[in-house]
């Protein structure tokens, strides 16, 4: 069994890379929202 202030610690670890995950996928959505608009809008103006 793992001791109290270990777990803490792991969980505390794991929190964080879950939310640096979830930072990059968000970074990641925008970025490819907004190469699509470009698509789109260069698309329309040619």
């Amino acid at each position: 069994m793992i001791e109290p202030d270990r777990q803490d610690e792991i969980r505390a670890r794991q929190q964080s890379r879950a939310r640096m995950l979830a930072l990059l996928l968000a970074a990641l959505a925008v970025l490819f929202f907004f190469v699509t608009i470009a698509k789109i809008k260069s698309m329309h103006g040619a």
